[in-house]
């Protein structure tokens, strides 16, 4: 189980067992994790050492403490590289998930000045302004607003958009999607957004504001979205230059 010649810190090799135990669902989510007596004993260590290992677990997410009542299994986030322009759909689908989509609203209006601005159109003309709730295995993720010009996607419907909108602009309208655009920034959820994510009033946000080009160079979307950070992180891969 672990090495106590080894170079390598007691307290890592305790995490690691544990984040193998969390990983293949030995430990299942929600489920009580043995109390630090109970790893003390089987590891044959001090509970300061199994409480630095279970400590950096939960600043990780993978536990969860509740007082009085012990350290739990968390739910575990979805990585997401940024490398690379993925839908979401895409996304879910290849962590083995099943990905849908809640419309809440689906409207055509004229763009004002600053969404004009943002998808590099004229004030006034015609933009789809979309709404969604994006969720994985029925588990809201993601809320996202989109705005798209209505001349680049002239028939656009409700039902297109509850499936994937990338695909419909690549395989239906023969678009191609060059690159885009993302800024991140840390927020807290604003109260009607909690309760459409499924969260706790004042729960941490990553706020994501995208804008999507094709190979003409025209902006295809300008999308804002608010994503979960209790089940979502990003990756970034960087190269020393």
């Amino acid at each position: 189980m672990i090495d106590k010649q080894s170079p390598i810190p007691i307290y890592y090799q305790i995490e690691e067992y544990l984040k193998k135990m969390i990983e293949t669902g030995k430990f299942a989510v929600n489920q009580v994790i043995p109390s630090e007596r109970e790893l003390s004993g089987t590891f044959q260590v001090s509970r300061m050492t199994i409480r630095q290992a279970v400590s950096d677990l939960v600043n990780e997410g993978y536990l969860y403490r509740r007082k009085g009542k012990g350290t739990f299994v968390a739910e575990q986030k979805i990585e997401q590289p940024l490398q690379g322009l993925t839908s979401f759909t895409e996304d879910m689908i290849k962590r083995g998930m099943t990905p849908s989509t809640r419309v809440l609203h689906f409207d055509k209006k004229k763009a004002s000045v600053s969404i004009a601005k943002q998808l590099g159109i004229s004030e006034q003309e015609l933009v789809y302004e979309i709404k969604r709730i994006r969720l994985a295995d029925d588990i809201p993720m993601a809320l996202e607003m989109s705005y798209i010009p209505v001349k680049l996607v002239p028939n656009l419907t409700e039902t297109i958009v509850q499936d994937s909108f990338y695909k419909y602009i690549e395989d239906t309208l023969q678009l191609k999607i060059e690159d885009a655009v993302q800024a991140l920034e840390a927020s807290i959820v604003l109260p009607e957004d909690a309760k459409r994510l499924d969260m706790k009033p004042g729960a941490a946000v990553l706020l994501i504001h995208r804008h999507t080009y094709l190979t003409s160079g025209k902006a295809l979307e300008w999308v804002k979205s608010v994503y979960r950070a209790d089940r979502y992180k990003f990756l970034i891969n960087m190269k020393r230059s």
